[in-house]
């Protein structure tokens, strides 16, 4: 029970975020560029990447740290957060072609599959 109510604040915790800390970037700096969105996977790719080096270097993040902090806020703060860590994986392991092909598909097919949905909605 423990892990889901983790994973839940977590994930509460880093909507508000998202929401909060791309609201005071565009206020910042304006909205004619995604300023807020970009921030936010950035910061969030930075956050998570200091989160998985503090957990398999310094071993200092418990199993339910880990669940509160890397799935659930950085889960809900940014999704491009947990695409970096993963795709940082496979070459941590030497499967580059691998971390390749996910760079690619996810850009390239989530930028179809968005516009498919699009199509689908005009159609609907």
């Amino acid at each position: 029970m423990t892990k889901w109510i983790n994973l839940i604040a977590g994930g509460i915790t880093g909507t508000v975020a998202r929401y909060l800390v791309a609201g005071w970037v565009y206020k910042i700096f304006g909205t004619g560029f995604p300023y807020g969105t970009l921030f936010v996977n950035l910061s969030g790719c930075m956050i998570i990447g200091f989160l998985a080096a503090i957990a398999e270097e310094k071993f200092v993040l418990s199993p339910d740290a880990k669940v509160l902090l890397m799935i659930g806020f950085c889960g809900a703060y940014t999704t491009f957060s947990t695409f970096m860590l993963e795709t940082a994986n496979l070459m941590k392991y030497g499967e580059n072609m691998k971390a390749l092909a996910n760079i690619f598909a996810s850009v390239i097919l989530g930028f179809i599959a968005f516009k498919i949905g699009i199509l689908i909605g005009e159609v609907i």
